[in-house]
């Protein structure tokens, strides 16, 4: 490998760069709850989740902390991964049932279901990275 290549990739701004974007579908979506928590409850109650208001905070809060433990944690990098992997997986069978379709409705869904398999992958492999920025540094 390149040795530019190399020091890009040790970076420590690069690593906070590509923290920020794989997290930023999760926290941008818990600013915006956060901006209209009225609606939140809607989309909770939509669901079937009771409390509605126990769920929207619950879902901003896994949102915005899982996060910050990813980009920020450092040690705690896993446990921000393994939430938001969770809440990830959690909403196929939620909001995503592409089983229960057919035709276009059913095709999308089932590629949204994709997209969030892809997604957890993501977060896991920040989660093993997380480890091994650790590890390299304890050595």
């Amino acid at each position: 490998m390149p040795s530019f290549i190399q020091s890009l990739l040790r970076s420590r701004a690069v690593f906070h760069f590509s923290a920020l974007a794989l997290t930023f579908m999760f926290w941008w979506s818990g600013v915006a709850k956060l901006w209209d928590f009225g609606a939140v409850q809607g989309e909770m109650a939509h669901f079937g989740l009771h409390p509605a208001a126990l769920f929207a905070a619950a879902t901003i809060a896994v949102q915005l902390g899982g996060s910050a433990l990813i980009v920020f944690g450092g040690r705690w990098a896993w446990l921000g991964a393994g939430a938001l992997a969770s809440f990830t997986l959690a909403t196929i069978p939620l909001a995503h049932p592409f089983w229960a379709l057919s035709g276009p409705a059913g095709f999308i869904e089932k590629a949204f279901a994709q997209e969030h398999t892809s997604i957890v992958g993501g977060l896991l492999l920040a989660a093993v990275l997380g480890e091994l920025r650790q590890a390299s540094r304890d050595v």
